[in-house]
């Protein structure tokens, strides 16, 4: 395997684009290794939705689109970048509010460090964000190193 090996698409800021999200991020995971029908694609999956949900209904229409990017480092470090351009970054809702809404992020922090992985949010140049979760592809696709 190369290095590193990337994948990345800009969709906009719109519901129909987290099928796509979802589906661009199986692609690349399963064309690096990771079974289609495993559970760890399925993980991927779910983190890569719920960060692209947060990007389109948290920014208020105003990223008109987000970024999603993923990469394979060395066969042992999964990274997944959801970048938009809105400047307020992820932050924990009431526990009223997350009775209907809002456990996106919460759900994102726990598939993360339940596999061993980080959780981090960087500033763009441009004024917006990244949400970050790096993963040890070992626990993806459940390889020993």
């Amino acid at each position: 395997m190369a290095d590193r090996q990337e994948a990345s698409v800009t969709l906009p800021s719109d519901a129909a684009s987290v099928s796509s999200a979802r589906r661009f991020a199986t692609d690349a995971v399963v064309s690096w290794g990771l079974p289609d029908d495993s559970d760890t694609t399925d993980t991927v999956r779910l983190i890569v939705s719920e960060l692209a949900t947060n990007a389109v209904q948290h920014t208020f229409g105003l990223s008109p689109t987000f970024r999603l990017d993923l990469a394979l480092e060395r066969d042992e470090i999964l990274r997944v970048g959801v970048t938009d351009s809105h400047p307020r970054w992820p932050r924990r809702l009431p526990a009223a509010v997350r009775q209907d809404n809002g456990r996106g992020m919460d759900i994102v922090r726990a598939l993360t460090t339940q596999h061993g992985g980080r959780f981090s949010v960087t500033a763009t140049e441009e004024g917006g964000k990244t949400v970050w979760i790096t993963l040890p592809w070992s626990a993806v696709s459940g390889v020993a190193l």
